[in-house]
């Protein structure tokens, strides 16, 4: 069976297994030693512990993995004016669909009226992080220490520095080709452990799977049917229509080819619900088997796993339609353009801030004059529905990725066209 298949399997048996361990759990008294054996021994003990230790692995070579490719995408272009167009086109094709998301989640949600009939006057409360002025975002992007940067995670520092030393390698005459060179050689080793934790993902998905669903059931999503099935099916639009129309309409590429290749980058999407923990598998498989440069993809991919959130602008959409449609409240069209216009310049503006969705959400609802304790209404099913919205930015980063790739003349499509093991 090959690894995406079993990665597949991996995630049916754990929506299985979860799902039957939260019936047992609710047929039980919570004193029984059933259901003190299957909270404390197997949800919260083996599962918990494997799926942790699944995510942590794969977060561990985020770092490492975004570091040297970057420096090595530098130094193969040799030229700052390329580098400088690449990230142009990538920023501008990112901000473009994220305004197109927001914009299909509020003129879906406005269609399918999922909050109307409602009528709440009060919700519980919800204390929203608050989210740091533009200016700040702005002035933190460049480390001040790269070291600091790289022990925190702070993702968009780390891209501007290893940008800067693979600048300063293609400057710096033999000494930078052999440094050069040393780079090279390290991202075939981090490759190498970024091949080690796919072959050991289907465990991984499968603990994360059936610690998610024992504890969630699908009784939490019967109650929000009408908002988790509106918000469910233009994710499925944006991922399927919108990227499918960018890719045919700009490359010409087969977007059905695309998808194929993208499955198991969809399945570590789905049960991590983290771009990030993803960002080793999408970049391997942006290079190795959508034919994207590692000059292009070093950059589209990392920098798309940090402010690339198509599907969190499309929750934003729907989520703002929801509250305001169950609080009884018009915004109006002027009301509709802030949130086109907050949503957008947020998946910027709040990147790399724990808890990015809830944030922007509650700066979107402040800015449209919403009261942010709505977002209580919609916490119990967004655990889901961001695995979700992650596998919606994962295939919006590999779209933008080879779009660049394509406008640079540096797509291969021999590797797109060429047959692969799934």
């Amino acid at each position: 069976m090959s690894l995406t298949n079993r990665i597949l399997l991996a995630m049916a048996a754990g929506i299985v297994v979860g799902s039957g361990l939260e019936l047992l759990l609710s047929a039980q008294s919570e004193d029984s030693a059933v259901a003190r054996f299957i909270n404390d021994y197997l949800v919260y003990g083996l599962f918990d512990v494997l799926g942790r230790i699944f995510i942590a692995s794969l977060k561990l070579l985020v770092v490492p993995l975004v570091m040297v490719s970057l420096i090595c995408g530098m130094t193969s272009l040799g030229s700052s004016a390329r580098m400088g167009a690449i990230a142009g086109r990538t920023i501008g094709l990112y901000l473009l669909t994220t305004g197109v998301a927001v914009s299909l989640g509020l003129l879906g949600a406005t269609l399918l009226g999922p909050g109307k009939g409602l009528s709440i006057e009060s919700a519980s409360t919800f204390e929203a992080k608050t989210s740091p002025p533009l200016g700040d975002v702005l002035v933190n992007i460049f480390p001040s220490n790269p070291f600091a940067a790289m022990a925190e995670g702070e993702m968009l520092q780390v891209i501007v520095f290893a940008l800067l030393v693979g600048f300063a390698l293609t400057r710096a005459g033999e000494a930078g080709q052999r440094l050069a060179g040393w780079f090279r050689d390290m991202e075939v080793v981090v490759m190498k452990m970024v091949g080690v934790m796919i072959e050991l993902a289907p465990y991984g998905v499968f603990a994360l799977l059936v610690k998610l669903f024992a504890t969630m059931g699908f009784g939490t999503i019967a109650n929000l049917a009408a908002y988790f099935l509106t918000l469910s099916g233009l994710l499925i639009f944006h991922g399927l229509v919108v990227y499918s129309l960018l890719l045919k309409t700009t490359t010409g590429l087969n977007p059905g080819l695309l998808r194929a290749k993208m499955r198991r980058v969809w399945a570590f999407a789905f049960s991590t619900a983290s771009s990030g923990a993803t960002l080793p598998i999408t970049l391997r498989t942006v290079e190795s088997r959508l034919g994207v440069p590692k000059s292009v993809a070093g950059f589209a991919v990392p920098l798309g796993a940090t402010i690339n959130m198509d599907g969190t602008a499309i929750m934003q959409g729907v989520a703002t339609v929801f509250i305001a449609q169950a609080y009884n409240v018009d915004i109006g069209m002027a009301g509709y353009l802030m949130v086109i216009l907050t949503a957008t310049m947020a998946s910027i503006g709040t990147a790399g801030v724990p808890g990015v969705g809830l944030i922007t959400l509650a700066l979107v609802l402040t800015q449209v004059g919403l009261p942010v304790e709505g977002i209580a209404l919609i916490i119990g099913v967004d655990r889901l529905l961001d695995m979700s919205r992650t596998v919606v930015n994962v295939v919006g980063d590999a779209t933008v990725a080879s779009v660049v790739a394509r406008s640079e003349d540096a797509f291969d499509d021999a590797v797109f066209n060429r047959e692969t093991a799934a």
